[in-house]
């Protein structure tokens, strides 16, 4: 049976978490995540000093008016002031958990000791959360990896120092920042950390099937499976998991015609929320998402790369349902 996750005082309806991706997890995807019965979303990752400075794109990111369900709103930076701040700003716009990032590989962010690269830095990561905890009311947590590379993987140390800081839980993904997304997910490490520490630990890496869900679960112990690239064009994922922990039954992929309404679906959302051209832009990747293992999508592709306009890629994806 799927059981609730409790995490801080905010109640998850699941175990089954949606991971913060930047570029995908906007609007318009939480919303098909949450209609697909995700328990918990994130927002994109969001930098400390672009919430204090009040950057145009960040109030784009953080904007969440008329989603249900609890939201997540990732931040990330190295200053403990600054992210104090930035937590603090968070809080005041209606999230209901705020996540520190400390598992972003890119080499833009970790140059500048932020994201993975605070894991080389227990002490400020601590300090951080312990700063941040106890001036937001909301619960902080933390996502980490398995470490900086094969040489300092320190995960359960500093899972037990953010507990101690008043983290109220961790997400650990199963590989260092050296590997990025690349090789096989550790989840020994996840089992680690979840006997180290007494709040809710949420598993992450290789989730791509409901049964790597349910297996993720059984071998770690973990309270809480986070899903990420395995949703991109498929928040079926999503459903599909959750009806699986609770009943034992497999559900169906989705049919083609499902693929092709749901990305109509998004496109609108898109469009909506960000205008024509934007939304348009945006929909490309996700829609060559949605179509990927399709009949006739290779050749579609470059039709859908180079749309322009709503009417334009609507036709593109209805003339899949006919092809």
């Amino acid at each position: 049976m799927t059981v609730k996750l409790l995490i801080g005082d905010v109640e998850l309806a699941n175990p089954v978490v949606s991971a913060p991706m930047a570029g995908v997890t906007d609007r318009a995807y939480r919303i098909l995540a949450r209609e697909a019965g995700c328990g918990l979303v994130f927002t994109e990752m969001i930098s400390d000093q672009a919430l204090i400075y009040g950057n145009p794109r960040t109030r784009v990111i953080l904007e969440h008016g008329g989603e249900k369900g609890p939201l997540a709103v990732q931040i990330f930076g190295s200053n403990p002031e600054y992210m104090v701040r930035a937590a603090e700003i968070v809080a005041s716009e209606g999230a209901d958990i705020i996540d520190i990032n400390m598992g972003c590989p890119t080499p833009k962010i970790v140059k500048n000791g932020e994201g993975a690269a605070l894991m080389k830095n227990p002490g400020l990561a601590a300090e951080i959360v312990f700063r941040v905890a106890s001036r937001v009311k909301v619960p902080v947590t933390v996502k980490m990896r398995k470490g900086w590379d094969d040489a300092s993987v320190n995960a359960v140390e500093l899972a037990r120092l953010v507990e101690s800081a008043g983290a109220a839980a961790v997400t650990v993904h199963g590989r260092t920042r050296a590997q990025f997304y690349s090789g096989q997910a550790d989840w020994e490490i996840i089992r680690r950390v979840k006997e180290a520490v007494g709040i809710p630990v949420i598993g992450n890496g290789d989730v791509r099937t409901p049964l790597d869900a349910r297996r993720m679960l059984e071998e770690t112990g973990c309270d809480g499976v986070m899903i990420g690239r395995a949703s991109m064009g498929n928040p079926w994922i999503f459903s599909r998991t959750v009806h699986y922990l609770a009943t034992g039954e497999l559900l169906p992929e989705p049919t083609r015609e499902e693929r092709i309404r749901t990305a109509l679906r998004h496109l609108d959302l898109l469009v909506e929320l960000k205008g024509e051209r934007i939304g348009v832009l945006e929909m490309r990747k996700h829609a060559a998402w949605y179509l990927k293992g399709l009949r006739g999508a290779a050749r579609l592709r470059e039709k859908i790369n180079h749309a322009s306009s709503v009417q334009e890629m609507r036709d593109l994806l209805l003339g899949m349902l006919t092809d």
